[in-house]
């Protein structure tokens, strides 16, 4: 049922009578220019803006979403789409939870499917203000809606909805990277960076490996030509162009080594070492080269100790100590104690001396990449207690990583901690074996 574009008005003019407010007043108060205020109430030549609405809602003692049902009429006339008009509203609808105003309007857009790009404007408002959630509702809108698999507007959309999707849910996350992946070339240059890299940051978090390598191998290969083709300053629209170089690099090393092949992780660290070469260099470019400098230091530190040098652990702990990054601290430890692991160090001296860094990990169990190393440093120190024979102190390390596994949903992990527990359960007291059997009956 079609409502008569004066109902809005009538109603705006009832609140004028109610309170005895004349139309200078009502500008006095809202700010609205009474010129523009008088044409907006009287209909003649000017629309009224959201904005303007919700100054009157606010003159009027109403709610947010004061008469947003009415406000259509403003935004569609005679199957006329007025872009300046609906694009704010649905942000409008959808930061206030005004869900009822914006299906009916989305479906009325959505009549000619060209209009996507109405809807597509407002979820990267919607994006851009960190409404992540309400943003996705319309992206999923545009995928459903274009058709050329092809197009700019779709791949963008699945791009979002890729980083929307990400948090400490595995199943979810590898679902989106299988969702995006097929759309990743057809981005923009500058977004096709941003995108290589977070695919590559989440299927490490997943240990991904072959996709890691895949994508680290394509973010590198891009970063390069478009260095080749001097468009370093065209697509650093994010981060410089040597930031995307330089992490391609990176998480191609890393691969490497999670595969055990560390003379070539070697070779790979080395390379962006030294990133001076990367011409032109400002400030901010300077800067990269010294950060890629830092993590090459520290990725041939690691390189060592899996290659079972224990002579250089003093001195990696004091590089660690030297950072003073927590994220480093505990990326370097969770190395140290898997290497005592594979090759019988003891590193106790280290324990104890990172033991005020080490209680404040638990700060990144919600963070992509670090929480699943807070889980392989805890199963790691978990088996280094046991090679020690410090069995309570095990069977206490391996519960508290069950625990976490369960939270965040790592249910390999799960699998790999239960193992280890009834593997040394007769080591564990009564109460411990009960508060096991607890948590595990959470997986059932």
């Amino acid at each position: 049922m079609r409502v008569d574009i004066r109902s809005l008005r009538s109603e705006i003019e009832d609140q004028m009578k109610l309170h005895g407010y004349n139309l200078n007043k009502v500008a006095e108060l809202t700010g609205i220019n009474a010129g523009n205020l008088s044409m907006v109430l009287n209909g003649r030549s000017r629309a009224m803006t959201i904005g303007q609405l919700d100054a009157l809602a606010e003159v009027f003692g109403k709610a947010p979403g004061w008469l947003y049902e009415l406000y259509t009429e403003e935004c569609i006339s005679d199957n006329k789409l007025s872009r300046p008009r609906i694009i704010p509203y649905l942000v409008r609808c959808a930061e206030i939870g005004r869900v009822d105003c914006i299906e009916p309007v989305v479906s009325k857009i959505l009549d000619n499917p060209k209009n996507a790009s109405i809807i597509f404007a407002a979820a990267e408002k919607l994006f851009e203000n960190g409404r992540l959630e309400e943003s996705g509702r319309f992206y999923q809108q545009v995928v459903d809606n274009i058709k050329d698999s092809f197009s700019e507007l779709m791949a963008i959309s699945q791009y979002r909805l890729f980083l929307i999707a990400q948090g400490t849910d595995e199943e979810k996350n590898w679902k989106s990277v299988i969702q995006f992946e097929p759309f990743r070339r057809r981005l923009p240059e500058y977004l096709q960076l941003a995108a290589l890299l977070k695919l590559a940051k989440v299927c490490y978090s997943l240990e991904k490996i072959n996709e890691v390598e895949k994508f680290a191998e394509e973010l590198t290969e891009l970063s390069s030509i478009l260095y080749k083709l001097k468009m370093v300053e065209e697509v650093s629209v994010e981060r410089p162009l040597i930031y995307y170089f330089g992490m391609g690099l990176l998480f191609e090393g890393a691969a490497l080594e999670k595969r055990g092949l560390y003379e070539e992780a070697k070779n790979v660290v080395q390379r962006y070492a030294d990133l001076s070469w990367f011409e032109p260099l400002d400030e901010l470019g300077w800067k990269e080269v010294e950060k890629f400098n830092g993590f090459a230091k520290a990725n041939l530190y690691t390189l060592e100790v899996f290659m079972g040098n224990d002579g250089i652990l003093n001195e990696y702990a004091d590089f660690l100590e030297s950072l003073d990054r927590l994220n480093e601290t505990l990326s370097g430890l969770t190395t140290i104690i898997n290497s005592a692991n594979i090759h019988g160090f003891c590193v106790d001296h280290i324990l104890q001396r990172f033991a005020g860094a080490i209680d404040q990990f638990d700060c990144f169990v919600d963070d992509l990449i670090n929480s699943r190393r807070y889980l392989w440093f805890c199963y790691h120190r978990a088996v280094y207690e046991f090679t020690k024979e410090r069995y309570e102190n095990g069977i206490k390390e391996t519960i508290f990583c069950i625990s976490l596994c369960l939270e965040m949903k790592r249910y390999e992990d799960l699998a790999r901690s239960v193992v280890l527990f009834e593997k040394h359960r007769n080591y564990a007291s009564e109460s411990q074996v009960q508060y096991y059997e607890s948590i595990r009956l959470w997986v059932v």
